[in-house]
């Protein structure tokens, strides 16, 4: 049988189909998630009245190897999801409150994330990016890669060969191609991808400077050369948007206008380019963001 990841989605789907002795123990599971990694078989079995070997039969059935297998592996989704598993829902209504309070935590997002930029290490960044053959950024998942994503389209407009990547795989053959005079920025809220972790350590290896944008203490941030670190909390509704997404794409944004300013002539020249590169798709000569 393949390793069941998501056990409490697979007690739901097999609930109905399940013998009627480990029946009880799934409705007694799933109604008890907060309080059953605590429990011991005998507790189990006694609270759903059925017999150890039921409670044992049980774990077999939704893909454990048996209950200590089980009881493990429950205390990890529970950790991880109880939050997602609260009929609660308070106040769903969207309104000029609700905006007002998205709002409010990207701007307080965004304030934290300032007063903990470290100037110094931002201009050596900026100087760093600034004289890069080439910068490669590096994310994994949807907040970082798309963070990476909008690093490549920051830089390309000021002159220096920059890309973007988010497959593993892909991230370690161009890391493996990267030599002195080259940058690798690798982003990630949690610092712990092993795709970025192998990536790094591949062009460090062939020379290349690496610059992180990682959390503060992270794995990511000990083997980077420079590591810009920031600590963001994340909002406890989980109907919001992740924080540390923009508290990132800030700090890039931060980079490019440094990298910018220490080679303007350059800079200038691109941007004149685009900009009349893209005049004959607008029906007027007012001012433009450089894109659309």
């Amino acid at each position: 049988m393949p390793k069941v990841i998501d056990i409490i989605s697979n007690m739901r789907s097999l609930l109905g189909s399940l013998p009627k002795r480990e029946q009880l123990v799934a409705e007694f599971v799933l109604t008890n998630l907060d309080q059953i990694s605590f429990l011991s078989q005998n507790e189990i079995a006694k609270a759903a009245n059925v017999s150890v070997a039921t409670v044992n039969r049980f774990c077999t059935s939704i893909g454990c190897e048996g209950f200590r297998d089980f009881q493990i592996r429950m205390a990890q989704s529970v950790a991880v999801g109880m939050q997602y598993l609260d009929n609660r829902s308070g106040d769903m209504s969207i309104s000029g409150q609700f905006v007002s309070q998205v709002f409010g935590n990207l701007i307080d997002t965004l304030k934290l994330t300032g007063s903990q930029l470290d100037g110094q290490q931002i201009e050596e960044a900026a100087e760093v990016l600034a004289n890069a053959h080439r910068i490669g950024f590096l994310g994994v998942g949807g907040g970082s890669a798309n963070v990476a994503r909008e690093g490549a389209n920051r830089f390309f407009r000021l002159g220096i060969p920059a890309e973007s990547h988010s497959d593993g795989f892909l991230q370690r053959m161009v890391a493996s191609t990267y030599s002195d005079g080259d940058v690798l920025v690798a982003i990630s809220s949690s610092g712990q991808p092993a795709e970025l972790l192998d990536s790094v350590t591949i062009a460090r290896q062939y020379g290349a400077s690496t610059i992180s944008l990682t959390k503060k203490g992270s794995e990511l941030s000990a083997i980077t050369d420079i590591s810009i670190q920031v600590d963001i909390p994340e909002d406890q509704d989980i109907y919001a948007p992740t924080s540390s997404r923009l508290a990132y794409l800030a700090i890039v944004d931060v980079l490019a206008a440094g990298a910018a300013r220490k080679r303007p002539e350059q800079v200038k020249e691109n941007l004149r380019r685009i900009r009349t590169s893209l005049a004959p798709l607008y029906k007027d000569t007012g001012p433009k963001p450089i894109g659309d």
